[in-house]
């Protein structure tokens, strides 16, 4: 069994992505290194449209990882970088992770909205999903895979 997450957020200025960048590295290395990650995707829809995907071996080590250290500062951060934000959270009985057709649908149908300071008229309206496919990202492999 694994715990997925997506999200998806959209930087709302051009003048906002070099330090949205730099966190993303940061969180990269976190979660590759954080105690019950199976393996992720970054992808990106442009402009300005970012999507992680995730798989986790329990929501616990999910809000482990959501709580501490570069992640917990950058969403302190999104709430002014991004217009738009959503996420969703479910669980699943293989570990692999889903396609990102499917994980769009699970947040189309059962996902949230992130606050975010600045909302764009799409997230006002409530869309969670926005209107691009995002482009094939980079995977994000465990440090502990061959341990686990």
């Amino acid at each position: 069994m694994a715990v997925v997450s997506v999200t998806r957020l959209h930087v709302r200025r051009w003048r906002y992505l070099p330090s949205f960048v730099a966190s993303v590295l940061r969180i990269n290395r976190q979660v590759e290194r954080s105690p019950g990650f199976i393996e992720g995707l970054l992808s990106a829809s442009p402009p300005f449209e970012f999507w992680t995907l995730t798989a986790w071996r329990s929501d616990s080590d999910m809000r482990a990882f959501r709580n501490a250290a570069a992640h917990a500062e950058a969403m302190k951060k999104l709430l002014e970088w991004c217009d738009e934000a959503s996420y969703a959270h479910w669980e699943q009985a293989s570990d692999a992770l889903p396609s990102m057709a499917e994980a769009i649908e699970k947040l189309r149908s059962g996902g949230k909205l992130s606050k975010v300071r600045h909302p764009s008229p799409r997230q006002q309206r409530g869309d969670l999903t926005g209107t691009r496919i995002p482009r094939p990202g980079q995977r994000l492999r465990s440090r502990f895979a061959a341990a686990s």
